[in-house]
């Protein structure tokens, strides 16, 4: 399993956490995804290293944007 811890920009409550942990899961290969919506932080936990073109484009469909590339 990876994890990668990733930085989003405009997520302000629980609402948006859940927008952004659905679009990720859609992704094939994530197990899980937490989010922390008061530090801008998302984790995603998958099963090899995920295209971070496909992360982008999965926190932009949720509405909201990907600020940082990953860091272990």
């Amino acid at each position: 399993m990876t994890e990668n811890t990733y930085s989003v920009s405009g997520m302000a409550c629980g609402h948006c956490a859940g927008f952004v942990t659905e679009e990720l899961e859609r992704i094939p290969g994530v197990a899980t995804v937490a989010v922390d919506v008061e530090n801008g932080m998302v984790t995603v936990t998958s099963d090899s290293d995920l295209d971070i073109a496909d992360v982008r484009a999965a926190v932009e469909e949720a509405g909201y944007e990907l600020t940082t590339t990953p860091s272990p």
